[in-house]
């Protein structure tokens, strides 16, 4: 299953291009997903400090102005009942000035009431000098309302073995695949078995006795959100700290209140949900294959879910865009995008995207086709795209920049849909349990790279009755699907009653699954990249990514079909036959491999961490982990020159060092750990956006 998002970034600059391409974004995208009432206007830079003068720039997530300031723009919509104009990304101190740097802090939405006609309203907005863009803001669509099937009773009856720390690891296919799921999926009329083919998995297995995933790699999931009470997931949570989850007070002022273990932009909330009626276990089920909880005895494996103890495995961050019956819009999408990068996610999980422009016309409305095609029609997304992989991570920490993973798109099309095709991010197509590819994927033009998605319609031809007969077939089923963390009460239902630790677990199929198996790779590379002290640069870690994938074999597009179910539009079954020939070379650079991503690691020359130098805001505080940039161990001490300026301060408990700037102006310090010692620099300034160096 993959999202559709339906609304109207170039490097971090403030230029936004000649005034010719300020016409209102439209076509190609249907008028009735257009939100009424809404425009989303990026300012012109020349008019920057007439907006600050009237107040605008602590405008936004429910404190708008009634003016802009601008005589132009308010005698027009002094014409439109009810205007209120606030900042698309809310004023974060510790984040403002790259905001600036990036020209993010000149787009503002714009509200008046819904019986007004949008359309004409953009028209006579875009004439103006002062204004360099304007978009609509567009609502966000599921492209499928399926929802997880629930483990059953039955499934667990016939699955011969349940043991180990986490029990459902034996039907994890798409983790560890040894096909010995051969034996329990049996055809019990004929006895011949389902194909499930050692190897056709990530390779994950391997990978772990090097590293488990390590918690300063934090994983943004933009989609419906997280159970943050499951069994399996609760200890995987990013916490900010201080926070309260769902709280109405903004305890760190980074614009979001309540924001404990992420956000829910649809409701503005910091309470992350997921019970809504038409909550599908989407993005539960998503977390759960990237951090799941690792030997803890409860359910199921995750690729960097840890090794068991307390402080392994990445950090889950819940960018909620979806919740129950609402759909967000691309408002709430560019801002958690944003939030993602401000807060300290390194991974951008997007298992959502438009139509591929080569989906079949007849079952699909196509949208873009090209990077140009989808920049001019999506500047504010592209923006805050571009903010993330240039603005997350750090130039002194693991990684500089951030990875954007999206779905390549489920339209069984020769393309890939966007933004996943766009050059500077990541595109993940789906195969199956015996490598060939899922019979909804997208591939060819845009596709990067394959990972596990599941078929849960797959026929398997195993027994010609006799010359010119029916071939028997046998389904998949939803085994043939990928089994992770659903919300716990999807399960919990009369329907499905399943004991202790085998609630809140079930099966989904899509790119949207194979995309969080790209990221739980990318969390487990970067996490032993950190533990090996390495940096990278986040293009140099994608080409890691993409160059240690591991080839299919011929054989695979060698078969000449593959069955499956085809239900029409009147609920009807029939088989449908999909020639393998045309995938070949084109599901990207092939199958994510964890164990060889790791390896490459290791035989890459990337510089070598050090302590970095602190540059903060007067009153404000930084936590960093020793840990991550020492080889050596030992005794610690921590030294800092003037602490008039800066107080630093280790905690044994949590193993890190809490940085607070007290006064401007600079001081040395150092930290000795064993006989390893490091120098650094800790600069205060007044605020956030420059003044007050000495």
């Amino acid at each position: 299953m993959c999202f559709v998002s339906a609304f109207v970034g170039v490097a971090c600059t403030m230029q936004e291009g000649p005034a010719a391409q300020n016409e209102p974004q439209d076509v190609l995208l249907r008028s009735e997903d257009v939100v009424p009432g809404e425009l989303l206007v990026c300012f012109d830079a020349s008019v920057r400090e007439v907006i600050e003068n009237a107040g605008l720039v602590k405008s936004g997530m429910g404190a708008p102005a009634t003016r802009s300031g601008i005589p132009s723009v308010d005698e027009i919509l002094s014409l439109v009942d009810g205007y209120e104009i606030e900042r698309v990304f809310p004023y974060d101190a510790k984040n403002e000035a790259r905001t600036r740097e990036c020209g993010l802090h000149l787009w503002y939405v714009v509200r008046f009431g819904e019986e007004q006609n949008v359309e004409q309203v953009a028209a006579k907005l875009s004439r103006l000098g002062e204004v360099s863009r304007v978009g609509y803001n567009r609502t966000l669509k599921r492209a499928s309302e399926e929802k997880a099937l629930p483990l059953t009773q039955e499934l667990l009856a016939g699955l011969n073995a349940v043991s180990g720390d986490d029990p459902l690891y034996s039907l994890q296919w798409n983790m560890s695949n040894d096909g010995s799921l051969e034996s329990f999926l049996t055809n019990k009329e004929s006895g011949a078995p389902t194909k499930f083919l050692p190897g056709a998995d990530v390779n994950v297995a391997e990978a772990w006795k090097k590293s488990t995933g390590n918690p300063a790699i934090i994983v943004a999931v933009l989609d419906e959100g997280v159970d943050v009470n499951h069994p399996d997931l609760k200890d995987a949570m990013w916490v900010n700290p201080g926070e309260v989850f769902g709280s109405t007070t903004d305890a760190d002022g980074n614009g979001y209140a309540g924001d404990k273990h992420g956000y829910n932009f649809v409701k503005q909330t910091g309470l992350v949900t997921t019970n809504g009626r038409y909550d599908s276990g989407h993005g539960s089920h998503v977390a759960g294959v990237i951090a799941a909880r690792n030997n803890n005895n409860e359910g199921v494996k995750s690729i960097a879910g840890g090794d068991g103890s307390p402080d392994s495995g990445v950090r889950i961050m819940s960018c909620q865009i979806f919740d129950g019956m609402y759909a967000g819009t691309l408002l709430d999408e560019v801002r958690a995008i944003k939030y993602a990068a401000d807060n300290g996610a390194v991974i951008l999980q997007c298992s959502w995207g438009y139509i591929s422009g080569a989906a079949n016309p007849y079952d699909w409305q196509p949208q873009f086709s090209t990077d140009e095609e989808w920049e001019v029609y999506n500047p504010l997304e592209k923006r805050a795209l571009d903010y993330f992989v240039t603005r997350a991570g750090s130039p002194e920490g693991v990684i500089d920049g951030g990875i954007a993973i999206f779905a390549a798109g489920n339209e069984g099309a020769p393309a890939s849909a966007y933004p996943a095709a766009y050059k500077d991010y990541v595109s993940v197509s789906a195969f199956a349990g015996d490598y060939t590819p899922a019979v909804y994927t997208n591939y060819g033009k845009g596709t990067t790279i394959a990972a596990p998605g599941g078929d849960q319609d797959y026929y398997f031809e195993f027994a010609p009755l006799a010359k010119d007969s029916v071939i028997v077939r046998k389904n998949m089923g939803s085994v043939g699907c990928i089994l992770s963390t659903i919300p716990i009460w999807r399960s919990d239902s009369t329907v499905v009653d399943l004991p202790g630790n085998f609630a809140g677990y079930g099966y989904m199929e899509g790119t949207s699954m194979a995309c969080p198996h790209v990221s739980g790779v990318v969390a487990l590379g970067l996490s032993y990249a950190l533990e090996q002290r390495k940096h990278f640069k986040a293009k140099e870690f994608i080409d890691l990514l993409h160059n240690s994938a591991r080839p299919f074999s011929d054989d695979v597009f060698a078969q000449e079909k593959k069955w499956y179910k085809y239900v029409t539009e009147m609920d009807t079954n029939h088989p449908n036959l999909t020639p393998l020939a045309p995938y070949k070379g084109k599901m990207g650079t092939g199958m994510v491999d964890a164990a060889a991503l790791l390896a490459a690691i290791d035989g890459s020359s990337a510089p070598t961490l050090s302590f970095p130098n602190v540059t903060l805001v007067k009153g404000t505080t930084r936590d960093l982990r020793p840990s991550d940039y020492f080889g050596a161990t030992g005794a610690f001490a921590l030294t800092v020159a003037d602490p008039s300026v800066a107080e630093a301060v280790y905690d044994a408990a949590s193993k890190r060092v809490k940085i607070t700037a007290k006064a401007v102006g600079q001081t040395k310090a150092s930290i000795t750990l064993g006989n390893e010692k490091q120098d650094f620099v800790i600069s205060v300034r007044l605020t956030s956006t420059g003044e007050g160096w000495l």
